[in-house]
């Protein structure tokens, strides 16, 4: 193998050394995030379940005002949340 053939391949080699550390925490975040918002997910419909209990015995009566609400606030979370990824070390 030439010298230049072996520098290519080192080149190459370093590259997907560094793509693959990329990959790493890149699947991490989403993994980590994933978890989180099952989390929060099932403790907020525990939540809703036991606070419609409370209240009367059936299931809650949500209105499409009240969905539009949460909708909206959800997106300005996650909008926000987003946006930290933009901040510089």
């Amino acid at each position: 193998m030439s010298k230049t053939a072996k520098k290519v391949d080192e080149t190459l080699n370093q590259e997907l050394a560094a793509m693959e550390n990329t990959n790493d925490w890149e699947t991490r975040v989403v993994v980590a995030g994933g978890i989180v918002g099952a989390v929060i997910g099932v403790l907020t419909s525990y939540l809703l379940i036991r606070t419609s209990k409370e209240a009367h015995a059936g299931p809650p009566a949500i209105t499409t005002s009240d969905a539009f609400k949460v909708g909206i606030t959800a997106i300005g979370l996650v909008r926000s949340i987003a946006a930290l990824g933009e901040r510089q070390r």
